[in-house]
């Protein structure tokens, strides 16, 4: 399984990036919002995402309503670096949007998923990756690992004619990074908290310290 961030916050990114493992990044609307970012300095912003990511795919969602829009808002944004991936939330605007930027060779991340029939149609239209929110299913009672298994396994039945990979979305735990590997979800997009949780176990803190200070006894010795 592939590791995306979840995150626009360009330090994140960076030592993210630094680890070795990252291949690729998520946006959306909020995210931009917590940097802090102005509305006229959003495209600068994708830029210097795609600028570090060097070539990884990095996804720049869209807040256009209607398919003209989207697919004019969609066209711009994947011209601003050849690794820009186009978002977009499933609905009937979009999926329309994401046939005509398909037919041009723009990638589309479709989002806010939720059901195996969302992502079938959003494969069919032509998204290149499709993301199934799973904490977010969660908090509203229901199982978000279920949903999202049933939409791998759904997805993963078929033939495209394109490649599609389903993007583990709204992770906020290393249980969901872990049920979407076991399931073979392709990706797992993790916001950095998240990630830097995957990293840390409590064994292993234990374990370093036990190692520190038997090494410490070795050195004043």
């Amino acid at each position: 399984m592939k590791f995306f961030i979840d995150t626009a916050d360009l330090d994140e990114i960076r030592e993210a990036a630094s680890w070795g493992c990252l291949a690729g990044v998520t946006t959306n609307p909020s995210l931009y919002a917590r940097t802090g970012g102005r509305l006229a300095d959003f495209e600068d912003h994708m830029v210097r995402i795609a600028g570090i990511c060097e070539g990884l795919p990095v996804s720049a969602e869209s807040t256009a309503t209607t398919t003209q829009e989207m697919i004019a808002e969609g066209t711009r944004l994947a011209a601003l670096a050849p690794n820009v991936v186009v978002k977009l939330p499933v609905c009937d605007a979009a999926l329309a949007a994401t046939h005509a930027l398909a037919a041009q060779g723009v990638e589309v991340n479709m989002t806010l998923v939720f059901s195996a029939p969302q992502a079938l149609l959003a494969a069919r239209a032509g998204a290149r990756y499709i993301s199934p929110f799973i904490g977010r299913i969660d908090d509203i009672g229901y199982d978000g690992i279920a949903c999202l298994e049933e939409i791998v396994r759904a997805v993963h039945n078929y033939d495209y004619g394109h490649e599609v990979e389903i993007i583990a979305a709204s992770v906020r735990s290393p249980h969901h990074v872990t049920q979407a590997a076991l399931m073979g979800a392709d990706i797992a997009t993790v916001p950095f908290g998240a990630l830097k949780n995957c990293v840390r176990h409590p064994l292993t803190v234990e374990g370093l310290a036990k190692f520190e200070a038997d090494w410490e006894k070795v050195r004043n010795a």
